[in-house]
């Protein structure tokens, strides 16, 4: 790792049929092994499927992120040979990134009776997060119980 200074953040470019610099992070996190076209694909059909429920795909989308976004989580500490959970904002960038993070895992989890496609899974998951309800809203719920919990320990923060 470079000592030198800070990294530059690169600027994404917008999705081309939505024009949401938000749906090409979902993108760029749905692909695997390179295959971005399949990931467009997948989440182009997801926003289909939305747009059905007669909704406009991306309103929804942004919704749902902002629903699941974190506003704390914890952070490992090690103080005088123990290690302590110390609760800390979330700062930014990172917390899209992990709401991004926990919707396209919890959308790989759901079970393959009710969806057969992952673009099913993912426009399930999309709506459900957009109502506050869902796995990924559950793990959000989940984070903050764990830094509510842990508050003791917020002198340890630096």
């Amino acid at each position: 790792m470079s000592r030198s200074g800070r990294v530059k953040k690169r600027i994404l470019l917008s999705d081309p049929i939505y024009n949401s610099r938000l749906v090409t992070r979902l993108i760029n996190k749905v692909m695997k092994q390179g295959k971005k076209t399949v990931a467009q694909k997948l989440v182009y059909k997801a926003f289909e499927q939305i747009k059905k429920e007669d909704k406009d795909p991306v309103e929804v989308f942004k919704v749902a992120v902002q629903n699941i976004q974190p506003q704390m989580q914890v952070k490992s500490r090690r103080v005088g040979g123990a290690s302590y959970q110390v609760p800390m904002p979330v700062k930014g960038d990172k917390k899209i990134a992990l709401a991004l993070k926990w919707l396209i895992l919890e959308a790989r989890k759901r079970s393959n009776s009710q969806y057969h496609t992952f673009d099913q899974k993912l426009a399930a998951e999309i709506l459900d997060a957009a109502k506050n309800e869902g796995s990924a809203v559950k793990k959000k719920e989940m984070i903050h119980k764990t830094a509510e919990a842990n508050k003791a320990f917020a002198h340890f923060r630096w």
